[in-house]
């Protein structure tokens, strides 16, 4: 097949990107190329994205691939509208076989080749990140904006930052080297040496429904970009941010030459679980998984043939110990309870805070005027119902529902949920957080706060003191994990315990937010999304053990 592309055009159109790339990774700077604001992909970008968006609903997604044995699919937009998508459903005896054949011509492509071919399949990404957006917002039930950044530039930072680990962590070793023994007066021993990075195999990605994108890129780039190709098995309510990924990487792949089943879909017919399946196949060498612990646990378990990265469940926990800047410290935790309805991994969801009250720059504050000043905080955040659905989005399953509303009889209520109405969207489920007192007086196992509760609820637990919050703390990342930990305190000493508790149990923390950064934030080149050292993630992305293992460095020597 003669390429379109070929590797020194993508050289001269993506070399820089890779370069800045790598060189962000390694200062941790602020960088990406992919642009936040819509009005900067051009002025027909908002309706284009639109069009193209509704041109797909009630459609047939058809992709070419192999083992296409009928069609599923039935994703009902968390804001009321059916898609009516229907997607090509595989048999895997003839899919897999398929997508392994073409990987030894990607393999011998190299890293930088393969690196150019995913950059180039993330600048056409780029290019339609407002219909993206769509196919997001109504997977995920994300409010529009946070889909066009989450799902968009920030998804392909974050897949650009695999790809830039997977270049680097490849090229360490050179391709060729010659290698002299001297044998004193004899002639030295000598052996030309070549080294290629080999792919494992079959990587599977298990979508996942709340940020398809977001947490789908990492895993699909870096098994890419190391040689292996990759099926793509999205969570059957958001199929379609995903199906439009599969659609541009084959393009891109046949464009430049290479077998475009290297990158293929895989969707299932209700009910059938086809995870479990492929993810016990021996082919699958390499699988990338975001969702429940329970599911989570069961790969790690059973997929014994492949290496498995998963990103599962956490209690995440605020310290508030004390702050210099109170009314700062109650905006930044009201945005951070509030964004896309609390159904984000990263979401704080205890807030420890002293039964005596902390110390702030407006005086002594007793737990109970912590509580309800949070509370007053997040009402008037959400007061507007403009702003409420701009911000919180919509529920993304029946599920999260049911948490919410069962949340409200576990304690005292210091603030109550409220229905939302959406005026654009009737249908959908919009509510605000729920904020529960409990205390932690009592040791209980059952405790409410020693789970997550996915969703918009949130713990104010009452402590007896701040350290008796570093102990709480540390006990929940040590036995259910934490994406993330946020504490307030205006004590050094304070400040480096809670730092020690975080370094000890592998968890990434964030100190005294009051302006427009957030702890269920990261950005991509800068910040680690997970550790992988507490139960809640066994990989972070990204850093250099999220790609490494999925190549190998294969060496021939021959006499010199």
């Amino acid at each position: 097949m003669a390429a379109a592309l070929t590797v020194p055009q993508l050289s001269a159109k993506h070399r820089p990107t890779l370069d800045q790339a790598l060189a962000a990774l390694r200062s941790r700077a602020y960088w990406s190329p992919h642009p936040e604001h819509p009005k900067a992909y051009g002025e027909t970008a908002p309706a284009d994205g639109l069009a193209a968006f509704e041109a797909l609903r009630g459609t047939r997604f058809d992709l070419g691939q192999p083992g296409t044995d009928g069609w599923a699919g039935a994703e009902v937009s968390p804001f009321g509208p059916e898609l009516g998508i229907e997607y090509p459903h595989v048999d895997p005896d003839v899919l897999l076989p398929a997508m392994k054949a073409g990987m030894a011509s990607w393999r011998d492509a190299g890293p930088e080749a393969r690196a150019l071919v995913c950059i180039e399949i993330l600048a056409r990404i780029s290019a339609r990140t407002h219909e993206f957006a769509h196919a997001v917002m109504h997977t995920s039930g994300q409010a529009f904006m946070m889909a066009f950044q989450a799902g968009g530039p920030h998804a392909q930072d974050r897949g650009l930052e695999a790809v830039a680990y997977a270049y680097e962590e490849q090229t360490r070793v050179p391709g060729q080297a010659d290698w002299s023994k001297p044998q004193g007066k004899k002639e030295p021993l000598e052996l030309g040496k070549s080294f290629t990075a080999v792919p494992r195999g079959i990587s599977l990605m298990i979508g996942c429904n709340t940020f398809p994108t977001w947490n789908g890129y990492p895993g699909l780039f870096a098994s890419l970009a190391t040689g292996n190709a990759v099926l793509v098995k999205p969570h059957p309510r958001a199929v379609l941010p995903l199906a439009l990924t599969v659609r541009v990487a084959r393009e891109v792949l046949a464009e430049a030459g290479f077998d475009p089943n290297l990158v293929a879909l895989a969707v299932e017919r209700a009910g059938e679980g086809i995870a479990k399946t492929l993810a016990v196949r021996p082919e699958i060498k390499l699988i990338d998984y975001t969702g429940s612990t329970e599911f989570g646990d069961w790969l790690e378990t059973n997929a014994r043939q492949a290496q498995v990265y998963t990103e599962k469940a956490g209690v995440n926990t605020v310290v508030i110990d004390s702050t210099g800047n109170y009314k700062g410290m109650l905006s930044n935790l009201a945005f951070s309870l509030s964004l896309y309805s609390g159904q984000m991994c990263t979401t704080p969801q205890n807030l420890l805070i002293p039964r005596d009250g902390i110390e702030t720059d407006a005086g002594h504050k007793t737990y109970d005027e912590v509580v309800s000043d949070l509370a007053a905080s997040v009402g008037g955040l959400l007061g507007d119902d403009a702003r409420a659905n701009a911000l919180l989005g919509a529920l993304v399953n029946p599920a999260v529902k049911a948490r919410l509303e069962a949340a409200a009889g576990l304690g005292e209520v210091a603030l109550p949920s409220r229905e939302v109405v959406n005026p654009e969207f009737p249908d959908a489920v919009v509510r605000t957080p729920v904020l529960v007192k409990l205390d932690a007086a009592k040791p209980d196992p059952e405790a409410p706060y020693l789970s997550e509760c996915f969703g918009p609820v949130s713990f104010a637990v009452a402590v007896d003191s701040t350290a008796d919050a570093l102990d709480l703390l540390r006990r929940t990342v040590r036995d259910k994990g934490a994406m993330t930990v946020g504490a307030y305190t205006t004590s050094p000493d304070t400040e480096r315990a809670i730092e020690e508790v975080c370094l000890e149990e592998s968890a990434q923390l964030s100190l005294n937010l009051t302006g427009g950064v957030y702890v269920n934030q990261t950005a991509a080149f800068s910040d680690f999304h997970g550790s992988g050292g507490n139960p809640a993630a066994n990989a972070a992305l990204c850093d250099g053990a999220f790609v490494s293992n999925r190549f190998r460095v294969v060496e021939v020597r021959r006499q010199a």
